[in-house]
């Protein structure tokens, strides 16, 4: 299991693709939080709001993460029924969950490298701080949980989705679709008024409740436990794909 999540990651840090992502990702919300005036973003720039805060970050970033994660995703197993690779993954000494975590923690490794250079966001606000080091570290740092929780939540749905086809294309768009009916979708099916009663059952569904949740800084237990139980459900069900191609 070992050897093929470092394969996973030296394959990405050996093409373009990591550095895309990670550069795409930076960009976007370097422009957004530095550059582009609150008037074209919507209040996003952190030195127009005058508050030492990276609130704005935490809201850009599930947005970027939409589609960047599922472009990193989207060769995990597509790639490998393509070329026909997955037949020797199997022949492997090892399970087929062992397949599924080393792709999935080679994902999660790339969100979190691409997460690292945003602590400079971190230390410019901490120094631009009126005093000095005016910021809410603990609100911050449990925010940091949130996001890394969240793009480990999109890894998993991304390697799932592409466990279901051998075009890449395809895994993208599936992976983009899925990550935002997890995030948004339940949200939206809540505020169509369908669901009566059961609209603050059919919220707690979704991604979006529990990221803001954590967002605010409060590691709560509830919120952690939904995220691992939405990266068991998808791994586990991209395990059941591999499975399923075995019989047939």
């Amino acid at each position: 299991m070992l050897v093929l999540y470092l394969k996973e990651i030296k394959s990405f840090l050996t093409s373009l693709v990591g550095y895309i992502a990670i550069g795409v990702f930076l960009t976007i919300t370097g422009l957004f939080l530095w550059v582009i005036g609150s008037e074209s973003t919507g209040g996003y720039n952190i030195l127009d709001n005058g508050f030492s805060t990276l609130d704005p970050l935490f809201s850009i970033a599930p947005m970027v993460y939409l589609f960047l994660i599922p472009a990193i995703t989207m060769r995990s197993f597509a790639e490998e029924k393509k070329t026909g690779t997955i037949e020797l993954l199997f022949t492997r000494p090892i399970t087929e969950l062992q397949i599924v975590l080393a792709k999935y923690f080679a994902g999660v490794t790339l969100v979190t490298i691409s997460l690292l250079p945003t602590l400079f966001y971190y230390y410019s606000v901490y120094k631009l701080g009126l005093p000095m080091g005016n910021i809410d570290s603990g609100g911050t740092w449990g925010s940091y949980i949130g996001l890394l929780l969240l793009g480990a939540g999109f890894v998993a749905i991304g390697i799932f989705a592409s466990s279901l086809t051998d075009n890449q294309v395809i895994a993208f768009i599936l992976a983009m679709v899925l990550c935002f009916v997890c995030y948004s979708g339940f949200d939206y099916l809540a505020q169509s008024g369908f669901t009566g009663k059961l609209e603050p059952l059919v919220v707690s569904l979704g991604i979006n409740d529990h990221y803001t949740s954590l967002s605010r800084g409060v590691i709560d237990t509830r919120d952690v436990l939904y995220f691992f139980s939405l990266i068991s459900f998808f791994v586990l069900l991209t395990r059941f794909m591999l499975e399923k191609r075995k019989w047939q």
